[in-house]
């Protein structure tokens, strides 16, 4: 049973490090007026790190639900137009329209069957210009494309997600079977009628009253924007999600983590807090890093700065001598593994091999660490050996494991190509920290104008 944890308004001494609870992962959060960064350290390594300017807060909108209001519906894009109230129209394609046989016209196909007539049915019979409707986004606005939206609403909490007005049921894939078992059998009483419900990893261990807790808070949560809906008028924000740190909290922080460092005592008291409610076992992880009393600002102390100046170069040294060469394009990022200065011991189809074996680990964690999205494509040093070529691949699959982005790997080809999507969902740590140069126009190079 968890142990209820007693708020004081005295912020809490950072402890030394000996004296932290066992954790495998660290998270170091450093608020400055112009941005607020989060870092994750596994041990010492940098394993993720998060950015939010505070003039991003038109941009950054993932997850916020809208009351939106159609614009112009294209058919031969199978997608619509929505005004949102931002800058830049959002999308809302086919597939993330919400099915209602009531607002379908006739279709020309007949079709009784209700299966049938939803795949059937063409956006331009689901959506009409001047329509409005309550959306949610899925994507932040990245470059030149506006924000996309899904009428799939889902609200997220500490243990489940509440899915409005769906009959959606799941439990995370994460979790053993044992215990989607007995998850499975508190979700059969605490389902909310009407709505769907996916119970999340962090619900591991989470006692039923825990649960219970959760999905009613969302359910009220739902009944507000309902009624906020009906009440305004499009476009109009309905519901904003919370802040970086909270977001962070909420998503990623557990008993894995030996602690939370926040640098500011606002932001301390209010994730402190929010804690102390959600997992009150948990409230003592999260302290105050006064920077009146300790020697070195928070990131300089754990080496962030250090390490995240590396993560913008383009080149990844391996510790073998072996390196990487990242090169991002508009279409598709590139990496290309080098043995550099490794010479190996043995043979060069084992030096060759260990060397991969050593890159497809660090690769998985700098697609992490520089949330690269999109097409990647991996130039592998060449292997002889099939089985070599498959013991990469799969070292490679189980790195990306550890990853909660999305991915998706074709097997290595013969000349050591591996072909990779992962999802995108932001604009990338290099993108975070610069600006498009004016002189080269992002090109690289400049031109002899002498010789042109």
């Amino acid at each position: 049973m968890a142990t209820t944890v007693t708020s004081t308004d005295d912020p809490t001494p950072v402890r030394d490090p000996k004296d932290r609870p066992l954790g495998r992962y660290l998270m170091c959060v450093e608020v400055r007026p112009q941005a607020t960064q989060i870092a994750v350290l596994e041990g010492r390594a940098l394993i993720e790190h998060y950015l939010t300017r505070a003039q991003d807060d038109a941009s950054q909108i993932d997850g916020n639900i809208y009351l939106g209001r159609v614009q112009n519906v294209l058919p031969g894009m199978e997608a619509a137009f929505v005004d949102i109230g931002t800058p830049k129209n959002a999308v809302l394609y086919r597939g993330d329209v919400r099915y209602d046989p009531d607002d379908v016209e006739a279709s020309d196909s007949g079709s009784s069957a209700p299966k049938e007539a939803e795949q059937s049915a063409r956006i331009e019979q689901l959506l009409r210009p001047g329509q409005s409707l309550i959306c949610q986004v899925t994507k932040n606005p990245i470059g030149a494309k506006g924000a996309r939206l899904t009428q799939e609403v889902s609200l997220p909490g500490r243990f489940v997600v509440l899915v409005p007005n769906s009959s959606t049921y799941g439990i995370s894939k994460r979790l053993d079977d044992n215990e989607r078992k007995r998850l499975r059998r508190v979700l059969d009483e605490i389902r909310p009628e009407g709505h769907g419900i996916i119970v999340r990893t962090a619900a591991a261990g989470g006692s039923a009253a825990e649960l219970t807790a959760d999905v009613e808070m969302l359910v009220g949560q739902w009944n507000q924007i309902e009624a906020s809906a009906k009440r305004a008028k499009a476009p109009a924000l309905l519901h904003r999600e919370p802040g970086l740190s909270l977001r962070m909290i909420r998503e990623e922080f557990n008993s894995q983590f030996r602690g939370v460092l926040i640098d500011d005592e606002q932001a301390w008291r209010e994730v402190r807090d929010y804690v102390a409610r959600i997992s009150p076992e948990l409230a003592t992880r999260v302290e105050y890093y006064d920077l009146n009393v300790e020697p070195l600002p928070l990131f300089e102390r754990y080496h962030v700065h250090e390490q995240r100046h590396k993560a913008l170069d383009r080149k990844v040294w391996l510790s073998s001598g072996g390196s990487l060469i990242i090169e991002r394009t508009e279409a598709l990022t590139v990496i290309d593994v080098n043995t550099g200065k490794n010479v190996g011991t043995s043979n060069l189809e084992e030096t060759v091999y260990r060397n991969n074996l050593e890159a497809a680990e660090e690769i998985a964690r700098q697609l992490r660490l520089r949330d690269i999205g999109g097409i990647i494509v991996i130039d592998f040093i060449d292997m002889e050996i099939a089985e070599n070529r498959e013991g990469v691949l799969q070292a490679f699959r189980r790195a990306l494991a550890l990853d909660k982005t999305r991915t998706q790997v074709f097997p290595i080809s013969e000349l050591g190509i591996v072909e990779m999507t992962r999802k995108r969902v932001s604009e990338g740590l290099v993108e975070s920290f610069s600006t498009l140069c004016p002189i080269c126009n992002g090109r690289g190079f400049v031109l002899d104008e002498e010789l042109l």
